[in-house]
């Protein structure tokens, strides 16, 4: 599956996948989720990334993050792997790599598509069939939400605290959207997005960052490419039509295309007969 290179620019809302080796456990005690936290936290505040909302399973992680510098994503998940897997190494005296080589990141449209993915992230424990309801799971971020504290490494986004003027008015807004279930195509358009590095938003959206930052947030239409011409003679006429730049020299010299790759061929075919030992 082809995946694009990932989005580094900052102030954009990401989505965050990192899973086990071989989708293997990389928690294996209670300990171990808040140990992870405790360096999540650190890095996040070192590279300035707003932690929105997380979940973390068995053997994945979700984060819904937004970096506040260049590549803060990259350098917080690199300091965050790094001692965490010292830490689990040494706890259970074991060598060698927990997470898989890359970790998954596709930029998403917050007006859209961020209070969906949120509830993708918290809801994560109820699709396993782990807990019946969201705040009931231990790790994650769903009972800041539904029944905020203030003592969290969560920094909420713009469009949760526009669900109300203050917290408890937040958290039954947000509780109203936990009850009403994603869709599957919302589901797919996540997962896909996640999988294949690509923005996650609408068109327009993915217009505006591809030409904000001068590269492609979404893959390409499948389909053949068009063949090159590279055959004795026809490259000679074609840079010959980029320096004329003359309409009646260039339709002279393209019609000769054809004829020069038909003589390449023969030339090509003739040479193989004649190195071909008897």
């Amino acid at each position: 599956m082809p995946r694009l290179q990932r989005i580094m620019a900052a102030g954009f809302p990401q989505h965050v996948i990192q899973r086990g080796n071989n989708r293997e456990a990389c928690f294996f005690a209670e300990a171990d989720y808040v140990t992870y936290l405790h360096w999540l936290e650190r890095a996040a505040r070192t590279y300035r990334v707003a932690i929105h909302a997380y979940v973390l399973m068995t053997n994945h992680v979700h984060l819904l993050v937004t970096p506040g510098l260049e590549g803060g994503v990259s350098r917080m998940m690199q300091y965050l792997g790094r001692h965490y897997v010292q830490y689990v190494n040494k706890t259970y005296r074991r060598s060698g790599t927990l997470w898989e080589r890359r970790f998954h990141a596709s930029v998403l449209e917050s007006e859209t598509y961020l209070l969906t993915l949120q509830r993708f992230i918290e809801l994560n424990p109820v699709r396993k069939g782990l807990v019946k309801a969201p705040e009931q799971y231990r790790w994650s971020s769903a009972s800041d939400h539904l029944g905020p504290t203030g003592d969290s490494l969560i920094v909420d986004h713009d469009a949760y605290l526009r669900l109300g003027a203050s917290g408890d008015d937040r958290a039954g807004a947000y509780a109203a959207l936990m009850r009403e279930p994603l869709g599957e195509q919302a589901l797919s358009q996540i997962r896909s997005a996640a999988r294949q590095g690509c923005a996650l938003g609408s068109d327009g959206f993915k217009d505006h960052i591809e030409i904000q930052l001068g590269r492609r947030v979404r893959l390409a239409r499948p389909g053949r490419k068009p063949k090159e011409v590279d055959t004795p003679g026809a490259q000679q006429a074609l840079g010959l039509v980029a320096r004329a730049g003359a309409r009646p020299l260039i339709l002279a010299l393209l019609s000769l295309v054809p004829l020069l790759s038909q003589e390449g061929k023969r030339h090509s075919e003739g040479r193989t007969v004649r190195e071909t030992p008897l």
